[in-house]
């Protein structure tokens, strides 16, 4: 029996797409959804301009569309499906090769990019399930990215030197300047940006475990890790952020930091929320001072991320007398208004050691309970403000010196250099 043979009886929602036969040096596969998607073929020219790797490396493409899709959208999906049909004629090798599933007619109730990359991913599963290959990388990618020509092989070294990874997020830069776009994009992704790194690092800087990028365009798990967390979601969008959550807590999750994939700066209202969204909100309501979660949110949240060891084998009476009335007000509040000592108790019932502890701890308020609690505060307690004053006090409280920086372009340059190298640039 292979690794995911259970998996895909299970989970698997349609037979196998490819019938080729599966090399045994097959060793990283890239998924790719692609819904009306015009400029595919970028994509496609970046992933074939990329120094080979020692395995070999395949390219699955999903061009997918829901039951109510437009005519408009039905005709594109069918150019693009032509386009790279015959781009692909042209462009294999041994060591690269690129594959096109086309989808139609998926069901309007879970029809999106979360089931698109469900699709294509158990798709990727299948292939090294063939092989048996459970430490095989699955990379995630988008039909508008790019990357470096290091892509490939910098994967690839970093799965080497961990064996026993789970999966990593990849270094990713959106452009910030060029001829593709309008100048007002590139300001409105500058800050976008900006506000991905800061609530990361801010996370991150509060004693949170799991702070870790989640950008679908940018992420590698290995195939051992995708089935034993259930695969990829459905969601409609977020899929990304709620499936490396997942991962991220089973641990050994690395960044890779020597090689880049290039997000598309554009405007979309394919999903309701993420970078697409986002932008298009910036142009149309001519935002130039993007308001976010406010920086002392973050360092009153550190205040209970470090006192964690004191909730270890606590009673109710010293939880909510002593150590909760200790924490800041908006703190407090939202414990007891989530009744977070239930979660507490089932823990503390369930733990022989600190350290178990500690890892239920931040199971329980993982990255959802955070984005809750952030929305929460903001609603009550806290007013939104400026990305560039917030980065600004996280870099201060980080050892970095921002004296006469004002732009969220220039700032975002030192959150991207502090990521990569943060103690080169720290006082």
């Amino acid at each position: 029996m292979a690794f995911a043979d259970k998996y895909l009886k299970k989970q698997g929602l349609y037979p196998d797409y490819i019938t080729s036969p599966v090399s045994d040096d097959l060793n990283l596969i890239v998924t790719i959804p692609c819904f009306n998607e015009p400029d595919l073929l970028t994509s496609l020219e970046s992933l074939w301009n990329c120094e080979r790797a020692n395995g070999k490396v395949e390219v699955l493409v999903i061009v997918n569309s829901g039951e109510l899709a437009s005519q408009d959208v039905l005709d594109q999906n069918q150019k693009t499906i032509a386009e790279a049909n015959s781009w692909m004629e042209t462009h294999q090798d041994e060591k690269l090769k690129f594959y096109l599933i086309h989808q139609p007619n998926l069901p309007k109730k879970f029809a999106g990019v979360g089931l698109a990359r469900k699709i294509v991913m158990d798709e990727a599963l299948r292939r090294f399930n063939k092989i048996n290959k459970s430490n095989g990388i699955i990379t995630g990618f988008d039909a508008d990215s790019t990357c470096d020509t290091s892509y490939f092989v910098e994967i690839e070294k970093m799965f080497k030197k961990h064996p026993k990874a789970n999966g990593a997020n990849i270094f990713y830069e959106h452009p910030l300047e060029g001829t593709d776009f309008e100048q007002p994009i590139y300001d409105a992704i500058a800050q976008y940006e900006l506000y991905l790194r800061y609530y990361m690092l801010a996370m991150r800087f509060a004693g949170h475990p799991h702070a870790y990028h989640t950008v679908g365009s940018s992420f590698a798990v290995s195939a051992k890790a995708y089935q034993m967390q259930g695969g990829m979601n459905r969601r409609q969008a977020g899929e990304d952020f709620y499936f490396l959550q997942k991962i991220i807590a089973l641990g050994k999750f690395y960044e890779i930091k020597t090689t880049r994939v290039i997000p598309s700066p554009r405007e979309s209202n394919r999903v309701p929320f993420g970078t697409g969204k986002a932008i298009t909100n910036f142009m149309e309501e001519g935002i130039s001072d993007y308001q976010t979660y406010n920086y002392s949110a973050f360092k009153e949240l550190k205040v209970l991320f470090d006192r964690v060891d004191q909730f270890y084998k606590v009673d109710y009476e010293t939880y909510l007398h002593k150590l909760i009335v200790d924490l800041p007000g908006p703190v407090r509040s939202y414990l007891k208004e989530d009744a977070f000592f239930e979660a507490l108790d089932e823990i503390n019932r369930n733990c022989s050691s600190l350290e178990a502890f500690r890892k239920k701890f931040f199971a329980a308020f993982n990255a959802f309970k955070v984005l809750k609690y952030m929305n929460n505060v903001h609603e009550q307690f806290i007013d939104e403000e400026s990305i560039v004053v917030c980065a600004k006090l996280l870099l201060a409280d980080l050892g970095v010196e921002t004296k006469g920086i004002y732009s969220a372009k220039e700032l975002l340059g030192i959150y991207r250099e502090y990521e990569k190298n943060p103690k080169e640039i720290s006082n």
